[in-house]
């Protein structure tokens, strides 16, 4: 993976914007899961290495035309770049992908935030009590700090995923093509259903990746073949808490059914607008969110990406939140991932999700010091809603070298971590 830096420039001006926010409330009837955790047989579809090779050429169109914030980030108007593919365990697709809300509720007490919906849906002491995060009484957020699954097993061999993590994200186990290979075939629901029933029984944050992305999706979609799996999987996942309906927007991928999809709608991207309200028809509980890679990295990227936000509201798209995969900050300042994240969400105006914080380093020192002045920003920024990493178990992550636990054995950056979380290491 190719990450490009520039230095820290001038300190942002940031313009202050109220956020709306969705309470991740209760569910309804649950049926229909199984009761199989780990190991379930494959889902179809067997989409790989979702970002092997990632890269878009040609230069961003200035959409959003923020210009050069200095914020650590590329200069606007540079070309993308995120060649390159990565090694190691991970996720589905076929040549680009991604990933990626706090305010948990106590004893079932939810706090409806003012203009919206807060995260929550957990009894008082965290998703697990193992986990030992805490609930909200007085309808105040409070930030989950979860993971995937490891190769479609929530619990790795002699370890407790919710004694460490109080949200999960299904790697692969979400993505359309891994559960329709074609878009008239069967559904293949094993995979995720067992994920599902995992987090419900466990009382940890299920949180869905994806439902559009231009990658990792059955062949011969159309309008109907997208409205009947986002209305199939919320009737099968009614506890369903945060979604990313839309993943890696373009320049980054298109799905390619976009024109039928967007055929009704109005808009720069129409087929974003029909996503969005799909999942609220379906999904109306569920924090929807636009998730993205490179937008709190390199200020041309996040200047497209807030384009997008703003157009497709616009055009009636009821986006509740941005995600922002975070796989590349590594080396990043703290200073700089803060100002970058603050910009996202001062210019969106939304709340802001890590969605697949990952530190890959094979040095246990330099893995440590990233975590050590990232994750703090990330927990104490208000303007972050929720963190979810992107693996943790050496040897079946995304990127290389980014596993926190060697077998049952932690590394100095989960000893960290979990101390920071006040949860048990390993």
């Amino acid at each position: 993976m190719t990450i490009r830096k520039c230095s820290l420039g001038l300190a942002l001006v940031l313009l202050a914007c109220g956020g709306v926010q969705r309470e991740l409330g209760g569910s309804g009837a649950e049926g229909g899961m199984r009761d199989a955790v780990g190991g379930a047989e494959p889902a179809a579809g067997g989409v790989e290495n979702e970002r092997a090779g990632r890269s878009a050429g040609g230069s961003l169109d200035g959409l959003g035309g923020l210009g050069d914030a200095g914020n650590g980030m590329a200069a606007a108007g540079g070309p993308l770049a995120r060649g390159g593919g990565q090694s190691g365990g991970g996720e589905s697709g076929g040549g680009t992908g991604g990933r990626g809300m706090g305010g948990n509720e106590s004893a079932g007490l939810g706090g409806r935030a003012t203009g919206g919906r807060e995260a929550g849906g957990r009894e008082a002491g965290g998703a697990s009590a193992d986990a030992g995060a805490a609930g909200s009484v007085d309808g105040t957020p409070k930030k989950f700090c979860g993971n995937t699954d490891t190769r479609n097993a929530v619990d790795p061999e002699g370890l407790k995923f919710s004694t460490y993590w109080d949200q999960i994200t299904p790697e692969n186990a979400g993505k359309w093509g891994s559960v329709q290979s074609q878009a008239s075939g069967e559904f293949k629901w094993a995979t995720l259903d067992a994920i599902y029933e995992h987090a419900q029984k466990n009382g940890i944050i299920f949180k869905e990746s994806s439902f559009v992305w231009g990658a990792g999706q059955p062949s011969g979609a159309t309008l109907a073949h997208v409205e009947n799996w986002i209305k199939s999987f919320c009737q099968r996942y009614p506890n369903t808490k945060l979604i990313d309906v839309v993943q890696e927007p373009p320049p980054h991928t298109t799905p390619s059914y976009a024109q039928s999809l967007g055929a009704d709608e109005s808009g720069r991207f129409p087929w974003i607008v029909k996503a969005f309200k799909l999942a609220r028809q379906y999904c109306p509980q569920a924090v929807l969110i636009l998730n993205d890679y490179n937008n709190i990295e390199f200020v041309d990227q996040q200047d497209y990406f807030i384009g997008i936000v703003s157009s497709s509201q616009q055009a009636g798209a009821p986006i509740d939140a941005v995600g922002a995969q975070a796989h590349g900050l590594k080396g990043l300042s703290a200073a700089a991932v803060k100002a970058n994240i603050d910009r996202l969400a001062a210019m969106t105006g939304l709340p802001v999700y890590i969605t697949g914080y990952d530190i890959g380093d094979a040095s246990d020192d330099a893995q440590l010091a990233n975590f050590q002045a990232h994750f703090p920003v990330f927990w104490q920024d208000p303007a972050v809603h929720g963190v979810t990493l992107w693996g943790w178990i050496a040897g079946a992550t995304w990127i290389s070298n980014a596993g926190l636990v060697n077998g049952t054995s932690p590394r100095p950056a989960m000893n960290w971590l979990m101390g920071e979380l006040g949860r048990p290491a390993p």
